[in-house]
């Protein structure tokens, strides 16, 4: 074994006494119990726990990663919830590192302006608002804005920057707060934020609270469709606690007084939906693309176990194609790396069992340079350390962005290096 940490070995004395984590037992949006295991995932630490090169022999804990759908609603969901401040307390992610994102929130803006027709100074407050990306485009307009995250360090700059942010986690006492300070919101927005919360009937709560009358609440997260058809089982991780399809949201929003009247579906994070809410008493008619996204999930029976089974069997396959290929090449005595350092990437190393295969990873994000993979301590380099030590084979973790991985690194091919592509088809360039 090398001088890393097993996955056997996180298991030691620190996981005896874990951060607050407990096993809900009823649906979040429905409240059943029928509840049925789908898809059992290996246990991993908190995916973005990537620790300082110095802390090699600090172990880090692992957590269920067990998806389990409501055979009543069809929702898809982690019934294991890690304390929010375990996850989020010291959370690094800005916005403006993804690739694209900055685009994506422009053109965000620029439609929810044109379908909303908010007024001049209309007030928009964001939940989850990160580095204040997509407010900046709403405050150029001459809006005003507000931005609420719990990650303090970003809260504070991005509030320095010129965009006031809120270091707090969303609530109704909060909402109630900000209404009577400011003034009730025209427009509320969450994305990627809906999938993160554990309690979200207390958190349409909030959002009724601070609604204005005309209000409308517009929240993007990933879509199960796309994460099906398209393999992206790595977004399955500790922070993202619903798989979310239109269905049972509907059914929610219903529920609690509210209509759901327009769904886009977007390319972020290998496939998003973009959901519009209004009060049920709202003005705006309720668009067809909600009806056409629920037949949709009803045909391709994405609230039925056989979907998942069939999902898991594809996912295994590859697996299988991947680990045959690299215990080929390790014979052969080539060395091997992986391209990528995200959240996802912590799903994929523990799910397809490749710590041991891997000798470091690269990243681009300067923030995860000289530092160790959660659980298994791969060290991360930047990039150019393809060229230092000319590694045989590097396998794209970051497979959705690989396009843009081998075109930026065509150098490395033409020195005779090779990149594997494992998902959705297994593939070497």
């Amino acid at each position: 074994m090398s001088d890393r940490m097993s996955a056997e070995q996180t298991l030691g004395e620190e996981t005896k006494k874990p951060p607050v984590i407990y096993r809900r037992a009823t649906c979040r949006l429905c409240g059943s119990r029928h509840l049925q295991l789908a898809m059992a995932l290996k246990p991993t630490p908190v995916a973005d726990a990537y620790m300082p090169a110095d802390r090699q022999n600090k172990q880090q804990p692992v957590f269920p990663l067990d998806l389990y759908l409501c055979l009543d609603c069809g929702l898809a969901h982690l019934p294991d919830v890690i304390d929010p401040q375990v996850l989020y307390g010291k959370y690094i992610y800005e916005t403006t590192t993804s690739p694209g994102l900055v685009a994506h929130f422009q053109k965000y803006a620029e439609r929810v302006l044109q379908r909303i027709g908010p007024a001049s100074e209309a007030f928009v407050v964001e939940i989850g608002s990160n580095d204040g990306t997509l407010l900046k485009f709403f405050q150029k307009q001459g809006l005003r804005v507000l931005g609420i995250d719990p990650a303090a360090a970003i809260a504070q700059k991005t509030t320095a920057s010129g965009t006031e942010t809120l270091p707090s986690f969303f609530s109704p006492a909060l909402a109630q707060k900000i209404k009577k300070e400011r003034g009730a919101a025209d427009i509320i927005i969450a994305n990627n934020v809906m999938a993160n919360i554990d309690n979200l009937e207390e958190f349409l709560t909030g959002i009724k609270d601070l609604l204005a009358p005309e209000g409308v609440f517009i929240f993007e997260t990933g879509y199960l469709v796309d994460t099906m058809q398209n393999m992206v089982f790595d977004n399955i991780y500790h922070e993202h606690l619903c798989y979310f399809s239109v269905k049972p949201l509907d059914k929610f929003f219903s529920k609690h007084g509210m209509s759901l009247i327009y769904i886009d579906r977007v390319p972020t994070k290998g496939g998003s939906i973009r959901g519009t809410v209004q009060w049920a008493a709202g003005r705006r008619k309720v668009d067809s693309s909600v009806k056409e996204a629920i037949q949709l999930e009803e045909n391709l029976g994405v609230d039925r176990i056989d979907a998942y089974r069939t999902f898991v069997g594809k996912i295994d396959t590859q697996k299988a194609k991947l680990t045959k290929l690299l215990n080929d090449l390790k014979k052969q005595g080539k060395t091997i790396a992986g391209y990528g350092a995200s959240h996802s990437v912590t799903t994929f190393i523990y799910y397809f069992d490749l710590g041991e295969a891997l000798e470091f990873l690269l990243d681009d994000n300067p923030r995860k340079y000289q530092t160790l993979s959660p659980g298994w301590h791969i060290p991360v380099y930047p990039s150019q350390k393809i060229y230092d030590n000319k590694p045989d084979y590097i396998v794209i973790l970051a497979w959705r962005f690989y396009e843009q991985i081998v075109n930026t690194h065509q150098a490395f091919l033409k020195q005779g290096g090779h990149f594997i592509i494992p998902l959705p088809e297994l593939e070497v360039i």
